[in-house]
């Protein structure tokens, strides 16, 4: 580049090149055609290529001039858009909330549990998936206002954490349509023969599912154990087995997987948590999912 390039000289192309030559170019920036032209003139020699030839009684794009007018277009359709833009973000300023969520949380829940804030006026939501113990570290290093998780933070000298308590579902088990009249013909004592699909032993209630088979005297015929609760339900709507899944998002999984319940979990609950590092909540949207789980 043999000059310093001039974006005002490039608008005088762009101008030219969609109006298909320098008269009606010049008539539309409200200039003299020789103005215009010697402006195009002038970015030519910056760039160091021709950019508009010749071609009959008007003029055509080289190929220089056909890459200079796709990255033209894009400057100045940047530029148009940005004080629509501005006047957006005036308007409405945007309201972040970084949320992190355990993998062994249900998927269905934790949306379940952020609904009070999804109706927030400019939302900025950012959800990080991750195992508990990594979220709780980006959550102490303020990088998450808050974590859900099926369990509280555990007590730990060198991280301030506070759970507070988002209330809790009642669990039942769901089949696929291919396996409800044998898994609902005996339940529960059928969960022995059917296939069945459990949360791994990384989820909270595991240990209350297992202790729920103990007192019906039952050995589940396992086939599938899952860290990551939104894929135990991908397998099980896809008619791989049986499975455990909270009360609470029990319409979702008729509408939404066509899955349906077989019999209740009996006395097997399961407990959502927020996690956050103030013991007074400071932060207005998780405020408004506390308040919503009240």
């Amino acid at each position: 580049m043999n000059h310093p390039f001039s974006y005002r000289h490039l608008h005088y192309f762009w101008v030219v090149a969609h109006e298909g030559g320098m008269a009606r170019g010049a008539e539309r920036l409200g200039m003299a055609v020789q103005t215009v032209s010697a402006q195009v003139r002038e970015l030519e020699r910056s760039l160091g290529h021709t950019l508009l030839e010749p071609a009959g009684r008007g003029l055509q794009l080289t190929e220089a001039g056909r890459v200079a007018l796709a990255q033209a277009d894009q400057i100045f359709q940047l530029g148009q858009a940005l004080p629509e833009q501005l006047a957006a973000t005036v308007r409405a300023p945007l309201q972040r909330l970084r949320v992190g969520v355990s993998d062994a949380m249900p998927k269905l829940v934790a949306h379940a549990l952020l609904a009070p804030a999804l109706d927030t006026p400019a939302l900025h939501l950012q959800c990080q998936v991750d195992e508990f113990e990594d979220l709780l570290a980006d959550l102490a290093l303020h990088r998450l206002d808050v974590v859900l998780a099926d369990r509280p933070a555990p007590a730990n000298p060198n991280l301030r954490l506070y759970s507070h308590a988002l209330g809790s579902s009642a669990l039942a088990w769901y089949a696929p349509p291919r396996l409800v009249d044998e898994a609902s013909a005996g339940f529960p004592q059928s969960l022995a023969r059917v296939p069945v699909l459990l949360p791994s032993e990384h989820a909270a209630v595991r240990g209350r599912l297992d202790l729920w088979f103990e007192q019906q005297g039952l050995r589940p015929h396992v086939v599938g154990e899952f860290e990551d609760n939104a894929l135990l339900k991908a397998f099980g709507a896809h008619g791989m087995g049986v499975f455990p899944a909270d009360e609470l998002v029990e319409d979702e999984l008729a509408s939404r997987y066509g899955l349906s319940r077989v019999g209740a979990c009996e006395g097997v609950q399961e407990h959502f948590f927020a996690i956050g590092t103030e013991r007074r909540v400071q932060h207005p949207l998780v405020q408004r999912l506390l308040a919503g789980r009240s």
